[in-house]
């Protein structure tokens, strides 16, 4: 069985979120929405807000939006909380609507970061919008988190501003951007926040509301964990190691005299070596005869004394520096924006220091001479416990959008529905973190690798919340999960090595034996949620990892039986090796183990159900081989990938890194370590995705292009066991996905082979997915002249 998480030590390692004295202004009872307008705040009775949120989402009242979490998180500590969503921020005139706030600006991009939630991996910027009322893309502004710190500034330059959220989190430090495709300063300097807050923020948003409520300065606020802030320079007490550098010499303490022989160190431990005993009698000897030739030993010859350093040495032993007054110094920006050998090495560092257990604070140095000052980045939060996560989400949210965003009939399910509550309005977060590891992800370095789950009473009792409050629910609920599905309750047999341990993934490149890997408490919610009354089904929704839900027969046979609607989708990414371990994602034979376990006992079960496996294209370590392979293991097994996932190097992810320097920052790295081969341009990451899409007549033209040049000419052919055919139908050039409105539909193949015509689209139409720009002419085929009627019925037009 495994331990539960509250006897680990971070259970006793933080005060408790609910022992703080509430604030004077709890008198003032619990909104039903927190107000975003003065016309609200006067009805609440409010002379002013304590504590002003700005957002880049629209305002959705439920957990899992995190401008709703730390908005009702103050409110249940007494604080009077405002909302300010999808600001204008042309001026700084909408930050001041709800007046000055008392204590603080609280400042967030968003559920995303802006430059992702705007842009495609191809940097196309996006039509839509999936946290904006009506899924209209274009209501905030790129780099978000610092325009609207400027703006808040701007409104009221004596308020501090506290800066959270993702986009935040992830550019804590000088950090490769891939927009603009060159290394930007920390995210604190930019946006001159006074503190920038990192992970799930709970914990660090109260305790610091508190102190600015009892008039302490922020600038005084330095010892908050899960902060980062400029300072100048280092305090008195604190032990800086230097790490600005690779490839210098460790200490020398430990060097072996290279005078010593063999024989010498068999005598200090008592033995003797008879070979070179042998060898020095033989030596003697023809000294005793140079001797006698006349030769002379010249005595001031004398051999290297080697000795420890003292200035090293605490009773025999190396003196370590206690690790809560260390602190890390990484390259500065300076030096990380023009070497990416450095780059690597601090991204490197920044990920072995992530173990709140462990971790020591971090600091690196931006601008020289005068404008010189550091960045210093406190040890990650103490994760909740579970009853702390309890309090969190059974905080009173309207489970709703604000009001103001009804239509005509007070509903928002018509032209002003917000697509991201659509996804999780019928849905139960029930755990945070992932020790997964994954490289392309962000959510360890977000919300942590520690498992914090909720309990079993304050699942079940959200599920009867929604049933009974929630208005459209039909009996479904979409899904019982988190950032990955599988993970509740799982964490360390050991809570000292759980504080201890530096590894960046508990499950790569196998399950780590300290793991425990018990779903039975899991199977228990599955169970019991599925038996209320009023409910139909439990579906999973979240991503599943399948290496370890293997581990578990029963889970799986649960899973299978009772919580699958027809499909499952699951992500094995890759099916060759060389992506794989860039990645830190299991061989395809667990997948396979998995998808045995899942047609078993969908059989048993009288059901036909589908596995659907995500894969990534272009990520760093891929090369054209490998691309090719998948496609062949693609069509192998049946599948036909409608949306590609192309990689996406979003801030801080390790795999980011790799695609930023060419280096793995899995392993130590120095000037030699290994290169990393990188997908880069737009026509190889366009190969990468064609074989993906393999299928689609609109990439057959480069996919025979690229196998004639790999070799592969083999795999081009009418037969089945061919990947591409020799014929080619009329395509448009682009293809036709899951999200039609920013598809246009291709026409018709053809039977018969004829020569590639791709059709010119409609003017001020969208051609593929994502993009919001207005169709390119490629040059390849004359399309339809004339103005006269579009061959395809395009679905929206570019806003």
């Amino acid at each position: 069985m495994n331990a539960p998480v509250d006897v680990s030590f971070f259970a006793r390692a933080a005060k408790p979120l609910t022992s703080y004295r509430k604030y004077w202004a709890a008198r003032f009872g619990t909104a039903k929405f927190l107000p975003t307008s003065r016309k609200e705040m006067d009805a609440l009775g409010w002379d002013s807000c304590d504590i002003i949120v700005v957002t880049g989402d629209a305002y959705v009242d439920h957990p899992s939006f995190g401008m709703s979490v730390i908005g009702r998180m103050l409110e249940a500590q007494g604080f009077r909380v405002g909302i300010i969503a999808q600001p204008d921020w042309q001026s700084a005139e909408p930050f001041k609507a709800l007046g000055k706030p008392n204590l603080f600006f609280g400042v967030t991009a968003g559920n995303m970061d802006s430059m992702i939630n705007r842009y495609t991996a191809d940097r196309k910027i996006r039509s839509d919008d999936a946290y904006t009322p009506g899924d209209v893309g274009g209501a905030r502004p790129d780099r978000a988190a610092i325009v609207y710190s400027q703006r808040c500034k701007e409104a009221w330059n004596d308020v501090p501003i506290i800066l959270g959220g993702i986009e935040g989190s992830l550019r804590r430090i000088a950090h490769y951007d891939y927009w603009s495709d060159k290394v930007r300063r920390s995210i604190v300097v930019d946006a001159k926040c006074d503190l920038l807050l990192y992970g799930n923020a709970e914990r660090a948003i109260v305790e610091i509301a508190h102190r600015l409520a009892a008039k302490e300065p922020v600038q005084q606020i330095t010892d908050v964990r899960g902060t980062a802030y400029v300072r100048r320079e280092t305090p008195d007490g604190w032990f800086e190691i230097n790490s600005t550098s690779v490839d210098e010499p460790g200490r020398v303490e430990a060097h072996v005299n290279p005078y010593l022989m063999v024989s010498d160190q068999a005598k200090a431990n008592g033995a003797t070596c008879a070979k070179e005993d042998e060898a020095e009698a033989v030596a003697k000897a023809a000294e005793a005869a140079g001797s006698a030739a006349g030769s002379v030993v010249n005595p001031a010859i004398k051999p290297l004394n080697f000795v420890p350093d003292p200035a090293l040495q605490s009773r025999g032993k190396i003196s370590v520096p206690p690790r809560d007054r260390s602190v890390i110094r990484l390259p500065a920006y300076e030096q990380v924006r023009s070497d990416p050998v450095l780059y690597a090495h601090a991204n490197r560092v920044l990920h072995l220091e992530t173990n709140p257990g462990n971790a020591r604070a971090l600091v690196q140095a931006h601008g020289e001479g005068a404008t010189a000052r550091d960045v210093w980045i406190n040890p990650p939060p103490i994760p909740l416990t579970t009853a702390e996560m309890d309090h969190v989400f059974d905080l009173p949210y309207a489970r709703s959008p604000h009001p103001r965003y009804a239509d005509e009939n007070g509903s928002h399910d018509g032209a002003t529905k917000i697509p991201a509550w659509e996804m999780i309005r019928f849905s139960v977060n029930i755990m945070r973190g992932c020790f997964g590891g994954c490289t392309f992800c962000s959510i360890t370095e977000h919300e942590g690798r520690i498992i914090q789950s909720r309990s079993e009473d304050s699942i079940i009792k959200e599920v009867e919340a929604i049933r009974d409050s929630v208005s459209g629910f039909t009996g479904t609920i979409s899904d019982l999960g988190g950032p990955t599905a599988n993970m509740y309750r799982l964490g360390c047999k050991s809570p000292a090595i759980e504080a201890a341990c530096r590894k960046p993934s508990c499950v790569y490149p196998g399950i780590c034996p300290n793991l425990g890997t018990n779903h039975d408490p899991l199977i228990k919610i599955y169970r019991r949620a599925r038996a209320l009354k009023g409910i139909k089904k439990i579906l999973i929704g979240s991503g599943l990892r399948y290496d370890l839900a293997v581990q578990s027969p029963e889970y799986v046979k649960e899973l299978v039986q009772h919580h699958v609607g027809g499909y499952l989708k699951i992500a094995p990414e890759h099916t060759e090796q060389g992506p794989l371990t860039k990645m830190m994602k299991p061989g395809i034979g667990s997948y396979d183990k998995f998808k045995q376990m899942f047609e078993k006992y969908s059989a048993e079960a009288g059901k036909k159900q589908y596995l659907i496996p995500y894969f990534i294209a272009a990520h760093p370590g891929t090369s054209d081989e490998d691309m090719m392979n998948l496609a062949i293991w693609l069509k192998k097994n049946g599948f036909r990938a409608d949306q590609v996932q192309t990689f996406y190097p979003s801030p801080m992810a390790t795999a980011t890194t790799m695609y930023h320097t060419n280096k793995n920052p899995l392993r130590k790295i120095t000037r030699e370590s290994e290169t990393v081969d990188i997908v880069r341009g737009d026509k190889r990451r366009r190969l990468h995705k064609a074989f993906l899409r393999y299928h689609d007549a609109n990439n057959w033209p480069l996919l025979r292009e690229a196998l004639k040049s790999m070799g592969r000419a083999d795999l081009i052919g009418n037969g089945k066991h061919h990947l591409i055919p020799t014929w080619q139908p009329l395509t448009d050039g682009g293809y036709t996905s899951a999200r039609r409105k920013n598809s246009t539909s291709a026409p018709v193949a053809a039977k018969a082979p004829v020569r590639l015509a791709p059709v010119k689209p409609s003017k001020g139409r969208i051609l593929t997915q994502h993009t919001g720009l207005p169709p390119r002419d490629n040059g390849a085929g004359t399309g339809n002249k004339g103005g006269g009627k579009p061959v395809n019925k395009p679905s929206r037009k570019v806003r």
